[in-house]
């Protein structure tokens, strides 16, 4: 897989197929945790993320971001962070822990809910449509089993209007659906 933003994302995968993919329904009719609707989430193989994800959207524990926090990955792992103050911020914060791991990527999401809006909270940020988000830090078994990977903490930051390709297969532009199935869909929920 790989995803492009305008503000400078660029970024490859490869997809483990043992890795389970969540799509949350928006329905909580059954013991446990439930989140909105609109998101659809996975671990990449472990060690294949590499290249450049900019958080341009927000970003856990900042909130809207002011200015694009660059991350450099090399084989999942976040070797550099550049940005204004707000880059300097989430090191420090990352580092604060004293946990290697933290400086891991965990998981990427597709965000798809036609309302969703950026106002500084996750879990509705996370599922703006043609957003993705990435994860850094722990990941649970849900999403790599059987174990997950133990990291202090948990961030999530969100790249705004992302193309998507997966096998060289265009799926997304700049946060506009494309593929033709996939695009009919969209439309019905008035994203065309």
């Amino acid at each position: 897989m790989r995803i492009t933003t305008p503000a400078g994302t660029d970024v490859s995968f490869k997809i483990d197929p043992k890795n389970p993919v969540t799509v949350e329904s928006g329905y909580a009719n059954t013991p446990g945790a439930h989140f909105l609707s609109g998101q659809i989430a996975w671990t990449p193989k472990v060690g294949s993320v590499n290249g450049t994800i900019v958080f341009d959207g927000s970003l856990v524990p900042i909130g809207i971001v002011k200015e694009p926090v660059k991350l450099h990955v090399k084989k999942d792992k976040i070797t550099k962070i550049e940005g204004g103050k707000e880059a300097i911020d989430f090191e420090a914060w990352l580092k604060n822990f004293n946990d290697p791991n933290m400086f891991l990527m965990a998981h990427v999401c597709y965000g798809f809910h036609p309302n969703a809006k950026l106002t500084g909270v996750c879990l509705e940020d996370e599922r703006i449509w043609g957003a993705t988000e990435w994860g850094v830090g722990n990941v649970g078994p849900h999403l790599l089993p059987p174990k997950g990977r133990s990291a202090a903490s948990h961030s999530d930051g969100i790249c705004l209007n992302s193309s998507v390709w997966l096998n060289n297969l265009q799926i997304t532009d700049k946060g506009k659906v494309i593929h033709p199935e996939l695009a009919k869909l969209a439309k019905k929920l008035g994203k065309a």
